[in-house]
């Protein structure tokens, strides 16, 4: 998989922590192929809390239904690498990242990345939001974790595989229902059998 474009140190890190699983549980991480050892119930019923959180993801990204609107210069997210898949665990999908985003700073209403599938017919949909927040950074100005609504981050932390520094990541599935929880990390129902290298 290639990348492109990124600039800074931070953000190739982030490549290779995106294709890594985070566990759910906040302040512990999983190895790479522990995709799904935390998956929510089936037959959880979201909280009002947590419902609030999805519409609230849903009102950020309702611009981005649209997928030019996110290809577009205006806002600066970007695709910067292919589709990021689970195998038998499902997909995150495509990864649409806005660099100037990844701070210390948490903002419902500003994701730093917005997720989508690629469908057969060569597009491709909206699926949810990622948020992504270097631990050192938020460190630097809170005492705990970050979280979104009650929702608590999952941490992946250092040392690990790939010698990155820790960093926090929730992502919320607000425009495609996941069965296994709207805030973990891998969509069963997501696949990147569709997508295509552009260009190839």
């Amino acid at each position: 998989m290639k990348t492109a474009g990124f600039g800074r140190p931070l953000a190739h890190s982030l490549l290779a922590a995106l294709m890594v699983s985070i566990s759910p549980m906040p302040g512990v991480a999983q190895s790479h192929d522990d995709h799904g050892g935390h998956a929510t119930s089936q037959n959880h019923k979201p909280t009002p809390q947590e419902s609030e959180l999805v519409q609230a993801v849903r009102t950020a990204t309702e611009k981005y239904k649209n997928v030019r609107s996110v290809e577009g210069p205006g806002d600066g997210y970007e695709l910067k690498f292919g589709c990021v898949s689970g195998g038998d665990f499902g997909a995150m999908g495509l990864h649409y990242v806005n660099m100037s985003l990844v701070d210390g700073v948490l903002d419902v209403n500003q994701p730093e990345i917005v997720l989508f599938e690629p469908t057969p017919n060569g597009g491709i949909r909206i699926t949810g939001a990622d948020f992504l927040i270097p631990a050192a950074a938020w460190h630097a100005t809170h005492a705990g974790p970050p979280e979104l609504k009650g929702q608590l981050f999952h941490l992946f932390d250092s040392p690990n595989r790939f010698g990155l520094e820790p960093f926090y990541t929730l992502h919320v599935w607000a425009w495609k229902d996941n069965p296994n929880g709207s805030f973990v990390n891998w969509h069963p129902k997501v696949s990147c059998d569709a997508y295509r290298v552009p260009g190839q």
